[in-house]
């Protein structure tokens, strides 16, 4: 009886020990930045409903949809203006939460049969210039096209890309990028005089390794999606999820200061250990799945509850990601629309903030 007792005692206590504060430091959430004209809405959303939620950072999707000086060529269709984020800024200033803004390099250079600005504008830059974009697309296709890259070894390429972080990091007045670098297919390819033939982990491995250099120059920090850090058919992860061309093996190439988010959406799988055991800091991501946003939050605290020392520190959070508008999102989670289309995000969110509150 005496044992029954304290077996009881001693799951209790793990019970409360695990439903406490979270243990971690960063709780996020990333999103598309709003256009122009929901700018006001989405800043009161951000002072009247996501500063009760606990939230200490903000990752906004910008992309082309800056009103860029430094390349006006590069600018989208509907930019925010400097006088936008500046209320971005202040919002975020006002209720602790560290803004940081995020540009796709390398990978994530079109879209379907569209290509970004990038590639629209310097063609030259594209690692597979004989693929063509179609005005149907399909997936799968013979071409294995996903998503366009910019070739990382291109004379001009820095020039251009950087030039536009730094011009949004200062608008932004953050102390982090992020840089994306998920979903990266097209890389050491054949048709790129450049890269063919060359190691694919030690390209991505440069690749990240340069952008981190240059923002190191000013003490901010990189952020990149794991995805490609990942071996995709060692863990029988996938390749979406994962690597399938050998681009993992950068995982022990990058600099240990880059600030890794380690995304799953299907399952809740382990792999944030990964890149802690390789002296990495890691954000747990998810996506759609409030049950595996929840587990996922509970690993999160397992995995720094059984921690070394040395470890601890590399287990920064939770990072709710978002890929639909900003707009559909602050409707779904005000409750005056479904946000079905988006695969509930913002119920999936709440979930995960329950968890972190909780």
């Amino acid at each position: 009886m005496k044992q029954v007792t304290l077996l009881l005692a001693v799951l209790t206590l793990s019970f409360f020990h695990l439903n406490a504060n979270p243990p971690y430091p960063v709780k996020g959430l990333c999103i598309a930045a709003p256009p122009p004209g929901l700018v006001d809405d989405f800043v009161e959303f951000i002072d009247n409903e996501l500063a009760d939620t606990e939230l200490n950072l903000l990752i906004l999707r910008v992309d082309w949809e800056y009103d860029y000086q430094s390349h006006p060529e590069l600018v989208g269709n509907n930019p925010l203006k400097k006088e936008d984020v500046k209320k971005l800024v202040e919002v975020c200033n006002a209720n602790n939460i560290r803004l940081i803004p995020q540009i796709n390099l390398l990978g994530h250079q079109s879209w379907h049969g569209t290509p970004g600005k990038l590639l629209e504008v310097y063609p030259e830059f594209d690692e597979t210039p004989e693929v063509e974009l179609p005005d149907d697309y399909e997936w799968p296709n013979d071409d294995g096209l996903y998503c366009k890259s910019y070739c990382p070894l291109h004379p001009e390429v820095h020039e251009v890309v950087f030039a536009l972080v730094d011009e949004i990091t200062k608008v932004f007045e953050t102390d982090a990028f992020h840089a994306g670098m998920d979903e990266v297919f097209y890389i050491g390819h054949e048709q790129c005089p450049r890269c063919y033939g060359r190691d694919k982990a030690e390209l991505f491995a440069g690749e990240v390794s340069k952008i981190r250099n240059h923002l190191n120059e000013s003490g901010k920090e990189l952020w990149i999606w794991g995805d490609r850090l990942i071996d995709g058919k060692a863990t029988g992860i996938g390749f979406w999820e994962g690597s399938f061309n050998n681009t993992h093996r950068a995982i022990d190439m990058i600099p240990k200061d880059v600030v890794i988010c380690d995304w799953h959406y299907e399952r809740p799988d382990p792999t944030a250990v990964l890149f802690a055991a390789k002296g990495l800091q890691v954000l747990t991501c998810p996506w759609r799945n409030a049950e595996n946003a929840v587990e996922q939050e509970k690993m999160m605290r397992l995995f720094i509850d059984g921690a070394t020392e040395e470890m601890k520190p590399m287990y920064r959070g939770m990072l709710q990601t978002v890929w639909g508008p900003a707009g559909t999102f602050m409707e779904s989670y005000r409750g005056t629309t479904s946000d079905e289309r988006h695969d509930n995000s913002a119920d999936c969110f709440k979930a995960l903030v329950d968890a972190w509150k909780n």
